[in-house]
Parts: structure tokens; sequence; C-alpha cells
């Protein structure tokens, strides 16, 4: 909850910044928590297995509140944003998150021992950094004439 109202008292601040602000881009990066089995990165957690995305919300963790704040914020801010939510589109991913496929491993044994402990500062699909990156290129190419609001 400290978190939460934490967001709450930061993001207005941040808005108020940005309405009177020249700056026409602000980015915010989200540190992904994963989908682990077998606990968490350091303790034997693993995906590699994972290929299958999650079809059912209802395994989906609960939209968190500091998110629902900051689109409160933005909805009120007097300078049009764009804010692209990729939170969910990661969600759906089990293996969406940083993972071992962050070098070339010398042997298979080198390899099995990283996937007993997989970190969180290299991405396990490339494919979901390249999506962001996608619907970014996307956002920015359309509204190079000027920001509209969604």
């Amino acid at each position: 909850m400290r978190l939460y109202h934490g967001s709450k008292a930061k993001v207005p601040n941040c808005a108020i910044w940005k309405d009177d602000s020249s700056i026409r881009f602000v980015g915010y990066v989200r540190n992904d928590l994963g989908n682990l089995r077998g606990g968490q990165w350091n303790s034997g957690g693993q995906c590699s297995t994972e290929i299958e995305p999650i079809y059912d919300e209802i395994f989906l963790e609960k939209y968190p509140s500091k998110m629902r704040v900051l689109e409160y914020v933005l909805r009120q801010m007097k300078t049009p944003v764009i804010y692209l939510n990729i939170n969910r589109l990661t969600d759906y991913r089990k293996d969406g998150h940083p993972s071992i496929y962050r070098k070339e491993y010398n042997s298979v044994q080198e390899q099995i021992a990283v996937e007993t402990s997989q970190d969180y500062s290299h991405w396990c699909l490339p494919g979901v950094p390249d999506t962001w990156n996608e619907l970014l290129y996307d956002s920015l190419s359309k509204t190079r004439g000027g920001f509209r609001r969604n």
C-alpha cells in the first residue's frame, strides 16, 4: 500500500512538470516480476520450457493500483499524452521476461547451470521487446505532426 500512496503523490507532480515543460517525450519503464516455475529467478525459478501464452485472464495478476493512478492522472493533464500500456501484452507471455538468453554458452553444462538460476537483466523472449519497439515506432510516426490523445 505504501508504494501506491507514493505513486499517487509522485505521478501528479510529474504530470504538472510535463504540462509546464517544453519537453515532448517522456518514457516510463516497468520492471517485470515474471512468470517463473519453481521459485523466484534467484532460487531455481525458470520458464525455459514454457511455449504457450496464458489464454485465460483469470490467471493474470491483478491490474496494479498504481497503474490506475497513472491512467487517472494522464486523463487530467492539459498536455495530450500518448500512453502505450504494454503491461498486459507482456503478462500474457509466460516467457515474456528476462532469462537465460543473454549470451552464448560454451557448453551444454554451462547452459544447464544457468537455467537453474535465471536473471532479470536480459529478455527470455526477443519478441516481447521487439513488439514494444514496433508499437512505440508506430505511435511516434503517426504523431509526427504533434501529439494526439488516446
